[in-house]
């Protein structure tokens, strides 16, 4: 029998949370996650100490190479590609002459020789597996995500995600994923469930057709929903409000995001009927927010940055507020950089970006204001030039979580993974696999 794991990275799901709700659901409601809450070798991760450090794309990494952030100091999401050139988990388990695939892992770089198949996260420089098909795939990622906070969906993207529907086609998981995309019209959190629903048919579909023998997944829905709905949870009092106009304080986006997660884990634990062992971890977690905190992202990064005087070569989005600005010289960072640091809100004198960080030829710039931005609300570029702060931006959220270093692992109950009794560092869980193999 030939070794098989599959990876499940449910990333930042707060499963003390997830408790509470399995504790008072009907017996058939959460029947796959109670199964892995209750009967799957389970343990605890933590990360770093400063709260600077906790980021998943930090904690992926330290998962990836074995190292804690003191060691791989890989920082920003996407600098996986130029900072460091070590072997990642994937490569190693490659050279023990295993397949391997990777459907949107975190802060990786696709160094595989033959991947089963490779999509990259839609935030990193990196390629994906030679297939036309997973090239269509990744396009329509970094399209979809990246536009997110604006709503819009491009025509390839469109036949992209009808041609996946086809390709996976089920009747039961079809169905599902088209009462999933009629309700997001109604709670348009459900978007983002959507498309974790889809990545969940494309791995299941790649499972089935490359049979490799490690296989990852990346699911990143319930973090967008606990960063941005919190305090709708129907289980934890004394939270703050989110407003009416932000979401009905009748709905729990933690509670759809669970129906949704539950079916997925249900899949899998079909699939271990076979030989495959299934290993799921969360890589840290999320809990409340302690205040309110406004999120925006750029409406157009090029265009914005044109009509600041910026002289840049490219632009790369990253994940919600970042992104990097490429330039062909220094003289043109050290200018780019002048500009941005001084750039203010008229109205309360708060700087836009206040997390500048300079690089060789770049610099990845983080839009900190904190508050809400109003239709009259004007940003001072210089005393030439004044713009309307409102018009170049589109809202994200209100923060409703932040995170924490606790994270949780849940392993087969048969599998070959040694599980230790005592929370160990992210990062260990590198070898915990690597010994599976």
């Amino acid at each position: 029998m030939s070794l098989k794991l599959l990876f499940i990275q449910l990333n930042e799901i707060n499963f003390d949370l997830v408790d509470k709700y399995l504790s008072v659901s009907k017996k058939n409601k959460f029947k796959n996650l109670k199964i892995i809450r209750n009967t799957y070798k389970s343990f605890h991760t933590y990360a770093e100490n400063k709260y600077e450090n906790l980021e998943p794309w930090i904690q992926w990494v330290s998962v990836n190479l074995g190292k804690d952030f003191n060691d791989h100091n890989i920082f920003r999401l996407g600098d996986i590609v130029n900072f460091t050139k070590e072997k990642q988990i994937f490569e190693k388990i490659e050279e023990r002459g295993f397949k391997v695939g990777a459907i949107s892992p975190m802060n990786t770089d696709n160094r595989l020789k033959n991947p089963s198949y490779f999509l990259p996260d839609p935030w990193t420089n990196t390629h994906s597996d030679n297939s036309s098909f997973s090239k269509r795939l990744s396009l329509m990622l970094k399209q979809t995500i990246n536009d997110n906070a604006s709503g819009s969906l491009s025509f390839r993207s469109i036949l992209t995600i009808m041609e996946i529907i086809l390709k996976t086609f089920h009747f039961k998981k079809t169905l599902f994923l088209i009462k999933l995309i009629f309700s997001s019209l109604a709670k348009p959190w459900k978007k983002s469930l959507v498309l974790d629903y889809l990545i969940h048919l494309l791995h299941i579909n790649f499972l089935k057709k490359k049979s490799p023998n490690f296989s990852s997944v990346f699911l990143n829905a319930g973090a967008h929903i606990q960063h941005h709905y919190f305090y709708n949870t129907k289980h934890l009092k004394n939270l703050p409000t989110n407003p009416g106009w932000y979401i009905n304080p009748s709905f729990d986006p933690i509670e759809d995001m669970l129906d949704v997660y539950d079916k997925i884990i249900g899949d899998y634990l079909k699939l271990l009927k076979n030989e495959n062992q299934l290993l799921v971890s969360t890589g840290l977690r999320q809990v409340p927010y302690d205040m309110v905190k406004f999120y925006y992202r750029l409406k157009n990064h090029s265009i914005f940055l044109n009509k600041i005087g910026i002289n840049f070569s490219k632009v790369l989005p990253r994940m919600t507020r970042d992104f990097e600005i490429i330039f062909d010289n220094n003289k043109n960072l050290k200018i780019a950089k002048s500009i941005l640091e001084n750039i203010k809100s008229k109205k309360n004198d708060l700087k836009i970006f206040f997390e500048i960080e300079e690089r060789d030829r770049s610099l990845f710039v983080v839009l900190t204001y904190p508050h809400e931005v109003e239709r009259d609300d004007i940003i001072i570029i210089n005393k030439n030039l004044e713009l309307n702060f409102f018009n170049e931006l589109v809202f994200v959220a209100i923060k409703n979580g932040m995170h924490d270093t606790k994270g949780y692992v849940f392993c087969s109950p048969n599998s070959h993974l040694i599980s230790p009794k005592d929370p160990v560092h992210v990062s260990k869980l590198h070898n915990m696999i690597l010994s599976y193999f």
